[in-house]
């Protein structure tokens, strides 16, 4: 599951409480509650602070370590101990640990689904690609089981969207709160949540 969902069911501080149950309320669905008529009231992100893919080249001749930050940020230009240098810290401490996936929700409104596709998967995994916060292009990648649908909505505004839609039957600790405020027993039933803009999910032909 996203880290930044993760961090979202486990706020640092209890301030953080109310927002918290806000937000699980708003981003994980049940897969029995994704068909076409059905309403939600959704979190979607934006593409991380407009960072853009670095050539190869370019990538390979700047470091991608924590203890090599200092260089990495006069490389690119980032004032050290601004907020951007905190974000880079955090990301190579995450990608260091285990990649995690990082986004952060965007004003939410109501959706109704139009229509629902499965997403076709030719045998094995599937990877989900998350962007992160860095000050080029970075994406934590894993593995995942999760069925995936092509979802069309269509917002209170008259907007209409394009999303992915992933569903876990997950019954980690960290998932819990989720299963908990959706009323469901954990890894019982499959538990879904959008990809943000700019994730990336790659299957087999």
């Amino acid at each position: 599951m996203p880290g930044a969902i993760r961090d979202l069911i486990n706020p640092v501080s209890s301030a953080a409480s109310a927002s918290k149950e806000d937000t699980v309320n708003n981003v994980f669905f049940l897969e029995k509650d994704l068909f076409p008529g059905s309403k939600m009231t959704l979190h979607f992100t934006r593409a991380t602070a407009g960072a853009a893919l670095l050539p190869r080249g370019r990538a390979d001749s700047v470091p991608f370590a924590s203890e090599k930050l200092p260089e990495i940020l006069s490389q690119l230009s980032v004032p050290a101990g601004s907020p951007a240098a905190d974000a880079m810290r955090s990301t190579l401490a995450e990608c260091e640990a285990a990649p995690q996936a990082r986004a952060g929700p965007t004003p939410r409104q109501a959706y109704r689904v139009e229509a629902v596709r499965p997403v076709p998967v030719s045998g094995g995994d599937m990877v989900a690609c998350h962007g992160m916060a860095y000050a080029y292009a970075v994406f934590g990648c894993h593995t995942t089981t999760a069925a995936a649908y092509t979802v069309t909505l269509a917002g209170a505004d008259g907007t209409k969207a394009e999303a992915l839609a992933a569903c876990h039957t997950d019954a980690a600790p960290r998932v819990a709160e989720a299963y908990k405020r959706l009323g469901v027993a954990p890894g019982s039933v499959p538990v879904c949540h959008f990809l943000p803009q700019d994730d990336m999910l790659w299957v087999r032909n």
